[in-house]
C-alpha cells in the first residue's frame, strides 16, 4: 500500500471515531462546521449515507441542512423526500473536517465501499 492509500485509511478510521451527533429538533441550530469534509448519516448501527463537500460556502453545515430540507439525493430517494424525518430518535450524524478536495473524494469512496451504505448517489 502506498503512502496516499495509508493516510486515507487512517483518515477513516479517524471518521469512524468521530461523535455521533443528533440531528437538532425544530427550530434548533444544527452543530456542524462551516468547513469542507466528509460526513456519515446513521440510523441507529446502520450506516444510511456516506457525502462529502464538493462546493458551497458553509461546507458540512450546508451539506447536512440540505439532507435536512429535502435538497439532495439522499433525502429525495431514500428518505422519499421527507428529510424532516432525521430529527426523530436514532438518526445521528459524524464528520471530519478535511480540506483538501483530493483526500475528500478519496475518504468519501474508501468509506462507501467499506461500510456500503444504504444509500449510494449514483447520479442517475
Amino acid at each position: 500500500m502506498n503512502s496516499e492509500s495509508e493516510e486515507i485509511k487512517m483518515l477513516f478510521n479517524e471518521l469512524n471515531v468521530q461523535p455521533k451527533l443528533l440531528f437538532p429538533q425544530y427550530l434548533q441550530p444544527l452543530d456542524a462546521p462551516s468547513k469542507p469534509g466528509v460526513y456519515i448519516i446513521n440510523k441507529e448501527e446502520t450506516v444510511l449515507h456516506v457525502g462529502r463537500t464538493l462546493r458551497g460556502k458553509d461546507g458540512i453545515h450546508q451539506r447536512l441542512k440540505n439532507h435536512l430540507h429535502g435538497s439532495s439525493s439522499f433525502t429525495n430517494e431514500y428518505l422519499k423526500g421527507k428529510g424532516a424525518i432525521l430529527r426523530e430518535d436514532g438518526y445521528t450524524y459524524q464528520y471530519l473536517v478535511l480540506e483538501d478536495s483530493r483526500k475528500r473524494a478519496l475518504l468519501e469512496a474508501y468509506a462507501v465501499g467499506t461500510l456500503c451504505p444504504e444509500h449510494i448517489g449514483l447520479g442517475e
